[in-house]
């Protein structure tokens, strides 16, 4: 979880870098978002940064060092191009640069980083782990940043997305379908009967009371095992199944009026305003994407 004294963000601290500059930035929803970064002559200090950062050294890096820290070659070594460097919420770290170099830097919220991992390995969000790494050497990782830095470049958003969700699988990848156990949270059948009523009803008000019904627990005791088990409160999963419903209808090619209707929004406009702080575009503007 977040600790209580987090700083802002690695985006935040290189941003008020009299030498580090943004040429390339991406918003990919949800508070997630990707930016390719130049720097020379430096020393940025992170510490105890909000949210998750995965960077990889596109050019140069050479002269990048990490003063002291953990993670693989944390100490003494220096950058690459092809390196890869984790820096997970809450880590503090400080690095020297004394020559040009490029690097992708892929950003998210530990919710998002949470939910993602409780959606796409079917755990507990409370197990997931996510290392720190210095100027790594991990192929399937720098691959996928890799295809997120040219898809930021080019403006893609869709192809952006696909690359960090393979950035995330790489970076989360549980070692065997064995590991830790928690207690808490909802059981797996629990979990699956509300996620099965939420999908059932996406178009129609889906109201608390009836989903903590469903399994059996007070309001207030739902929202919280909920919230460990799925990473996300029961609104902020409702509100992400929508607009993933919505991503299936615009592609196949429902008109925006009728979609927001069928996903459960009030208006086209409350679609718009949902669809965009999800996904980091506008439905129109999705749906140009994937004529494109």
């Amino acid at each position: 979880m977040p600790p209580r004294s987090a700083s802002p963000s690695v985006f935040a601290a290189l941003s008020a870098s009299p030498t580090a500059r943004a040429t390339h930035r991406l918003d990919l929803g949800a508070g997630r978002s990707a930016t390719i970064w130049r720097n020379t002559r430096d020393e940025v200090s992170y510490e105890h940064p909000e949210g998750h950062t995965l960077s990889l050294y596109l050019t140069g890096g050479e002269g990048t060092r990490r003063l002291g820290g953990r993670g693989a070659g944390a100490r003494g070594a220096s950058g690459r191009a092809g390196a890869v460097c984790i820096l997970p919420q809450g880590h503090s770290s400080r690095w020297a640069i004394s020559d040009p170099f490029e690097f992708a830097h892929l950003y998210v919220p530990d919710r998002e980083l949470r939910r993602f991992f409780a959606e796409t390995f079917e755990r507990d969000a409370r197990l997931m782990s996510l290392p720190e790494a210095t100027f790594a050497d991990t192929p399937r990782l720098a691959g996928a940043l890799t295809r997120l830095a040219l898809a930021v470049r080019a403006g893609e958003a869709l192809a952006a997305e696909a690359a960090m969700g393979e950035a995330l699988v790489a970076a989360l990848a549980p070692e065997g379908a064995g590991g830790p156990s928690v207690k808490g949270g909802l059981a797996p059948h629990l979990g699956r009967r509300v996620e099965e009523h939420v999908d059932a009803a996406l178009g129609e008000t889906i109201r608390l009371d009836d989903l903590a019904r469903l399994a059996g627990l007070s309001p207030f005791h739902f929202q919280r095992m909920f919230r460990e088990t799925f990473g996300l409160s029961p609104h902020a999963f409702t509100r992400r199944r929508r607009v993933e419903r919505a991503r299936a209808l615009l592609r196949a090619g429902e008109p925006v009026a009728e979609i927001a209707a069928a996903c459960g929004f009030g208006d086209q406009s409350h679609f718009t305003r949902v669809f965009k702080s999800e996904t980091g575009l506008t439905p129109a503007a999705y749906r140009a994407a994937l004529r494109r």
